[in-house]
């Protein structure tokens, strides 16, 4: 990691890092306690992103945002400290996609359906509405983003010769681009949700303390 050169920018730096470190902190905080309290909600049948829908649903699709709004702060962070080497340009730009579609995906809410929230009937939407939709393809665009950019830090560490950070990197490449079950959908998708933000957190408090 390439130390800043100059002082008066590393506040700035320290600042955009740990807002890339709290994004996953935040989501999960929020999210399970919506799933512990809000009506109805079965995390084996519906996916986090359900929370944004109902009269409480402002509650997740604010988490969203903030968690979008880290995400892109972690990707100012990492322009700022990789600045020679593989990944210095891409690792910035996945990440800040990865934001961005996070905050598209609260800002476009999924359909309610299955049975939450409570009183909506039992089973699929028979037709998914334009606000679905974007929220299905902004979320599949921000992890897929998400998991290039542990590739690229993959290839990154093992032309460093850093083994263990290369095979982490890879494992949540892999995690995050293992095609979805529909049978185990909603808990997948929560899994690669942690994964995903367990890796942002990992990698700010890591660039924190080095750069």
């Amino acid at each position: 990691m390439a130390t800043l050169a100059v002082p008066a920018a590393r506040p700035r730096l320290d600042r955009l890092l740990l807002a890339g470190a709290l994004a996953g902190p935040v989501f999960f905080t929020s999210a399970v306690a919506q799933m512990l309290t809000r009506e109805g909600f079965d995390i084996t049948r519906h996916p986090i992103s359900q929370l944004s829908t109902g009269g409480l649903g402002w509650i997740q699709i604010a988490t969203f945002v903030l968690a979008g709004l880290g995400a892109t702060a972690l990707a100012a962070g990492i322009r700022r400290t990789l600045t020679v080497g593989v990944g210095r340009r891409a690792v910035p730009v996945l990440v800040g996609t990865f934001g961005v579609g996070l905050v598209a995906a609260g800002v476009f809410p999924m359909d309610p359906e299955h049975g939450f929230p409570a009183g909506t009937p039992d089973g699929p939407v028979a037709q998914m509405s334009w606000h679905g939709v974007a929220h299905s393809v902004a979320a599949a665009v921000a992890f897929t983003a998400l998991a290039v950019a542990a590739v690229v830090l993959a290839v990154r560490c093992a032309r460093r010769r850093r083994v263990l950070p290369a095979v982490a990197h890879g494992i949540v490449a892999l995690v995050l681009l293992t095609p979805v079950s529909p049978d185990h959908m909603s808990v997948q998708v929560a899994v690669n949700g942690l994964v995903a933000f367990s890796w942002t957190t990992v990698l700010a408090l890591s660039l924190r303390r080095f750069a």
